[in-house]
């Protein structure tokens, strides 16, 4: 990038901004001053200027110009504390023509770490933006911010707006899932999530357009960033002259990106392990400037609060965890007598943290240490509360509002966490009315990017939840661990920002010490399934050789097995590439599972109600979390959405459908335990799918209702049928207690209490196909629906015919997922078997020729897949006999 030789300081920087406000209020001035002559060369009859209006326009426009600069002036102050601006000749160093030398090993990449404070996030592409326009270059400057969560796109690019006396889509913009407000084509910046980048390259993977890609907050490495950075490298790998290589048509193409820069960007950045990945790319380091913050730790906590935890552990758990309980004494035995060579700490205080269950989350502390900050006079700011979760933010929440201590008129309760849409999670931005307190209660969505000005006191639980999966089984876990270094200090700096403050941490000062650096990237704790979609989608290779080239390479039987349910899926073939079904799965922005169900619903024209279970499934929950007073009556309301479907999916689409058609819609979701926000987020996003397909020639219509492409939406047996051969191979079978898993373990599982299935006994089928399976005090099944066994057949893979000369057992029928067989006579199951292959055939040959199915016509296509829907469909209403069910495990 070619900025010229001199840097410009701060000052330099200052003064351009003045001339260009001056330069503004002439302009405004002169428009005026034209319009007023046009005015007064109008012809008789017209309405002339009098000399007292003239007067009145000229004092209207010196108070806006007053009240302009006042604004100015009152942002310039809001940023003066920022250190960035002191270390503009710094960056600029690594961002000019010298950059070229320096980075000869590996051009184009820089890092710029340093403590929480100092701007990073709202200066640097600012900077670049600024110099670009001094130098009469601002048409070759466009910018693309990445920032970890929705929350921060937003919030970050109103902030920057703001410091540039802007409305969000002049030079600055945001773009998430769902909202946008883009910036002008050049001359501009645009924050938005990692996916969008990704969406952008799979349609132009040189970002040609692009001069600069900054990647924020990159330590928390989710899976989209670690992709994002693997594809980067490969990107300057290939260029050392910053010329963009990327492949397609199975040839590697040169396309010239002149001045692009690639910057990492975070405040507790790992450097020397970004550096070594990037073959030595340099790193700026920029001071943070935070204020002072006072650290208190949990044995401080304990003293200051004079809180007993009550004993509520039974004897038995006693007895079985005695072991763990000797080892965790003698582990914090020599910690326990440093603090008793302090003399600062009760005898009450040390007995509690000698025990096991001191390193637990205790809720009620939390709630406690509250009551006595607030009860000794906290005087200003707001309060910030992480916790790991929903359920311990929902608990402190009822904890605050119960107590007659925290009333109304004086504070300000606002829970923070994913499953708040956008609209909610802003108010944690607005100051509370003067003598109320805001005290903020939220996950790790508060940790980055985002500023909350007036928070002084922060409460850090020193837990954080995170998923974590088993490659052997498949089955992910959702538990509070203990945060990193780099969590605590984020969560640390958040008091700090604009005035000293307070840390409370809920972890011994010992524990703090002991945590790790960083928490284990996501890409090691996920499934993999949609990062291969999207690798084979861009044509980056093999998926084993490409993921081996992240920072952190993901285990090879991690690989392996979602390899193998994108393959059961019929995603890849056996070569591992791309089937024109999984072409089309991968165009999609939703989960693999989702994607192909949503694609055969256009083929069987059942498009409402699998546009509602894709929206839904992986967004945010649209039920409210009930009180424990309102979860019977949830539970019961959620029955009467199912309306007997023995289907939690198609309750999803009846509760949207509901809200679409509700005259007071506040009013349908007080009744039914809903979140209107998020309907209405998720009727966006059915309209985003449907616009989708639309554009991938798969329907005509973009219309989600539209009766063209929903002629069997009403046939609820088929819809379920469709369901699950999006999510096979997720099935189990239904047992007395528990479920038993059919996708390849042998798990025992059990309903979530959330699910319609949960409070029946009776179903029609002994088969569930289900979304997810995760493991926290137990095995929990999310998001099922009751199938018929031909869904099975017809949908599943792995079919074969059985009889009895082929086995030992006599067996006679058909058999899928080779360990569900199916008792039937020969004739019928070689009737099977022939619908099987029709019907393969017929998928395979609309998925490869975008079109859509013509059910008008009185085609052999139709006629066969009106065939298998009347077998579906009269199976389950028992007209057809295909109960003889045998379970192989």
């Amino acid at each position: 990038m070619e900025l010229g030789e001199a840097s410009m300081s701060g000052e330099q920087r200052n003064d351009l901004r003045r001339q260009y406000q001056a330069e503004k209020k002439d302009k405004h001035e002169q428009e005026l001053r034209n319009q007023i002559e046009r005015e007064q060369k109008k012809p008789l009859g017209s309405i002339l200027i009098s000399e007292q209006k003239k007067t009145r326009i000229a004092e209207i426009l010196d108070q806006r110009v007053h009240a302009f600069l006042e604004r100015f002036l009152e942002k310039s102050r809001s940023c003066k504390h920022l250190p960035e601006t002191d270390f503009m000749d710094e960056f600029q160093q690594h961002i000019t023509g010298s950059i070229m030398e320096k980075l000869k090993e590996n051009p184009g990449i820089s890092q710029i770490s340093r403590l929480t404070g100092c701007g990073k996030t709202t200066q640097v592409s600012q900077f670049i933006l600024d110099d670009f326009i001094a130098k009469s270059k601002g048409s070759e400057c466009k910018i693309i911010c990445t920032q970890p969560r929705r929350i921060s796109a937003i919030a970050v690019a109103e902030r920057v707006a703001c410091e540039r006396d802007e409305k969000l889509g002049n030079s600055v913009g945001f773009q998430i899932r769902l909202e946008k407000t883009l910036p002008r084509e050049r001359g501009s910046i645009l924050f938005c999530t990692t996916g969008v980048v990704l969406r952008y390259m799979e349609s132009e993977p040189a970002l040609r357009q692009v001069s600069h890609l900054i990647l924020d907050e990159i330590h928390e490495r989710d899976i989209t960033s670690d992709f994002l950075i693997t594809v980067l490298k490969d990107v300057v790998q290939y260029n050392s002259d910053i010329k963009v290589w990327y492949f397609s048509d199975a040839t590697w193409r040169q396309v010239q990106s002149n001045n692009f820069q690639i910057v990492l960007m975070s405040a507790t950045l790992n450097a020397d392990a970004f550096s070594r990945y990037y073959n030595g790319a340099p790193a700026i380091n920029i001071p943070g400037f935070t204020h002072d913050v006072q650290e208190f730790f949990l044995e401080d906590v304990l003293q200051i609060t004079g809180y007993q935890a009550k004993k509520t552990t039974p004897i038995w758990v006693v007895k079985r965890d005695a072991y763990k309980n000797r080892e965790f004494t003698e582990f914090v035995q020599p910690f326990i007598r440093q603090l008793e060579a302090k003399n600062k700490y009760s005898r009450d205080v040390l007995n509690q943290l000698i025990k096991m269950e001191s390193e637990q989350l205790d809720v009620n502390l939390v709630f406690e240490l509250l009551r006595t900050i607030c009860r000794k006079g906290h005087s200003d700011g707001a309060i910030l509360v992480f916790l790991p979760g929903f359920g311990e933010i929902n608990k402190l929440c009822n904890l605050l509002t119960d107590s007659h201590q925290f009333p109304p008129r004086r504070y300000l309760i606002i829970p923070l966490h994913s499953q708040l849409p956008t609209v909610d999670q802003k108010r944690i931005f607005d100051p509370p009315p003067q003598g109320i307190t805001k005290i903020i209660i939220a996950t790790n969505i508060a940790e980055t990017s985002i500023t909350i000005d007036d928070v002084t006191t922060v409460i850090d639980s020193g837990y954080i939840k995170v998923s974590n999966l088993d490659p052997a089984t498949g089955i992910e876990t959702l538990k509070p661990e203990l945060v990193s270094q780099a969590n605590a200090a984020q969560r640390r700096g958040r008091a700090g920002r604009v005035r000293p403050g307070v840390c409370y941490h809920m972890i011994t000062s010992l524990r703090y010490q002991l945590l790790d650096k960083f928490l284990k990237p996501e890409v090691l704790r996920k499934r993999l399934e949609d990062v291969i979609l999207l690798l084979k989608m861009m044509q980056l290779g093999d998926a084993e050789s490409f993921l081996a080239k992240l920072m952190d390479p993901p285990e090879a039987e991690t690989v392996k097995s979602s390899l193998q349910v994108l393959t059961r899926l019929g995603a890849l073939n056996s070569e591992e590439a791309l089937t024109p079904l999984g072409y089309h799965m991968a165009k999609l922005p939703m989960p693999a599972q989702c994607s192909k169900m949503l694609i055969l619903a256009t083929i069987f024209s059942c498009i409402d109600p699998i546009l509602s279970v894709a929206a839904s499934l992986g967004f945010k929950d649209a039920y409210q979390l009930s009180i424990m007073e309102e979860e019977f009556d949830a539970d019961r309301k959620r029955q009467k959405l199912a309306q007997g479907t023995h289907s939690d999916h198609l309750c999803l689409h009846y509760a949207i459908r509901g809200f679409e058609e509700a005259r007071e819609q506040n009013q349908f979701c007080r009744e039914y335990h809903l979140s209107g926000p998020i309907l209405r987020q998720l009727v966006q996003l059915r309209k985003q799918f449907a616009q989708d397909l639309f554009d991938m020639k798969l329907i005509s219509d973009p219309d989600p209702q539209s009766a063209t492409h929903n002629i069997n939406s009403e046939n609820v047996c088929i819809v379920k049928a469709i369901i699950a051969a999006g999510l096979y191979p997720n099935v189990a079978v239904i047992g007395e207690v528990h479920l038993h898993s059919r996708s390849g373990t042998h798990e025992k599982m059990i309903l979530h209490k959330k699910s319609v299935l949960a409070q029946n006994n009776l179903f029609p089928s002994p088969l569930i196909v289900y979304y997810l399976r995760l493991k926290t005090s137990k095995i929990f099944v999310y998001d099922a629906s009751v199938i018929c066994p031909l869904s099975l057949v017809f949908f599943g893979d792995q079919f074969k015919i059985h009889t009895r000369n082929d086995n030992a057992d006599s067996f006679t029928g058909v058999s899928v997922n080779n360990n569900i067989r199916f008792r039937c006579s020969p004739s019928t199951a070689l009737v099977l078997n022939n619908l099987v292959e029709q019907l393969n055939q017929i998928l395979e040959w609309y998925v490869s020729h975008p079109g859509f199915m013509k059910w008008n016509l009185d085609s052999y296509d139709t006629k066969v897949l009106r065939l298998i829907i009347d077998m579906i469909t009269t199976e389950e209403r028992q007209d057809f006999d295909f109960s003889d069910f045998e379970d192989r495990w």
